[in-house]
């Protein structure tokens, strides 16, 4: 029987994208996805629990999320999980569990936006009325 891979994840990015390029040419970029949760317990009080997970896009998604995303944007990721295995230096085998994305869509407003609208508002703030 197959299984099925597919992962959807709805948070805030965590760090600004780390884009690089591989030997080969390829562009990578690595994405720290914050998804919160909150519900509330038996008691009724507010619980709130944050998942972190780590996120990797190739190519042309790799090359847009470096230019138009930054730390604290909401992003939505449609992707798969992929287990990463290697050996350190030290003989050590390690691994970690990340999603590989196939679609990063950008919510909220972009970085451009947000800095050219700020600064007309800074502006009027500190206008003197007479």
């Amino acid at each position: 029987m197959t299984g099925i891979n597919r992962v959807m994840l709805l948070g805030n990015l965590t760090r600004d994208p780390q884009v690089k390029q591989t030997p080969s040419g390829q562009t990578v970029c690595d994405l720290g996805l914050a998804v919160t949760e909150r519900y509330r317990n038996k008691e009724g009080e507010s619980v709130e629990t944050t998942c972190f997970a780590d996120i990797v896009t190739w190519g042309r998604q790799a090359e847009a999320c470096g230019q138009f995303l930054a730390k604290g944007r909401p992003v939505f990721v449609e992707g798969r999980l992929q287990l990463d295995r290697w050996q350190t230096e030290q003989g050590e085998n390690r691994q970690r569990l990340r999603v590989r994305a196939d679609r990063v869509h950008f919510l909220g407003r972009p970085r451009e936006a947000a800095a050219t609208d700020a600064a007309p508002a800074a502006e009027a703030e500190t206008a003197m009325p007479f």
